[in-house]
């Protein structure tokens, strides 16, 4: 979900809520403590050079269990970001902590915010030397890179 989409949704929202793909709920006392871009810039296994830019917001909880952050406040703290950091209308990355900081897709079912899981991909298929069809079925956990494929 792209920053736009987040900022058009805001002014229908009474309240801001966001749940976890398996419907786990984040409690409704978190904070935005960051809003913020990330650039990555790196070499996948194919050898191509990749530049990716994403909008990060990271939420946490505290113990002001009466917290609650209305749509209008994270709309301006989203403005804010905007004027002060020159953010882009990116694909938004949450991180939120779980076990450990989880990195996670953003997306809206009608009523939530919905922090979808990410997973890793190969993004060089065709020096990989595994045909497609393997790569898209979801039996096979093995990495792109065979050990006579040159790609890593």
């Amino acid at each position: 979900m792209k920053l736009s989409t987040v900022k058009e949704i805001l002014p229908t929202l009474e309240n801001v809520v966001f749940q976890l793909e398996n419907g786990d709920f984040v409690p409704e006392y978190f904070h935005v403590t960051e809003i913020g871009t990330i650039t990555k810039h790196f070499i996948d296994c194919g050898g191509s050079i990749r530049n990716e830019k994403v909008v990060n917001f990271q939420l946490w909880n505290a113990n002001d269990y009466e917290h609650r952050l209305k749509p209008m406040k994270l709309m301006n703290i989203i403005k804010l970001s905007q004027e002060k950091l020159g953010i882009g209308d990116n694909e938004i990355e949450v991180e939120y902590q779980g076990e450990t900081i989880g990195k996670y897709d953003l997306d809206f079912n009608g009523q939530h915010f919905v922090l979808k899981n990410k997973t890793t991909a190969c993004l060089a298929q065709e020096a990989c030397g595994i045909p497609i069809k393997v790569l898209n079925t979801t039996e096979n956990n093995s990495s792109c890179c065979t050990p006579n494929s040159s790609c890593c």
